[in-house]
């Protein structure tokens, strides 16, 4: 089963859908993060937690 280390990003309630959208997507690209999950609130602050795979290195035996 694949491991996953996770991030939050707290985006505040004024930034424009466009602003968040251009911050994921460079956590996405640079980061190779991708989605796990996003919570909307009441007052427009958005929470998402971003995810990516924990490639664990076995060392080579002789």
């Amino acid at each position: 089963m694949p491991e996953y280390e996770f991030v939050d990003v707290y985006v505040p309630r004024g930034t424009s859908r466009q602003e968040a959208t251009r911050l994921l997507t460079d956590h996405a690209e640079y980061g190779h993060w991708e989605l796990d999950r996003m919570a909307l609130y009441r007052n427009g602050s958005r929470r998402v937690r971003l995810r990516r795979r924990i490639i664990r290195q076995v060392r080579a035996t002789w």
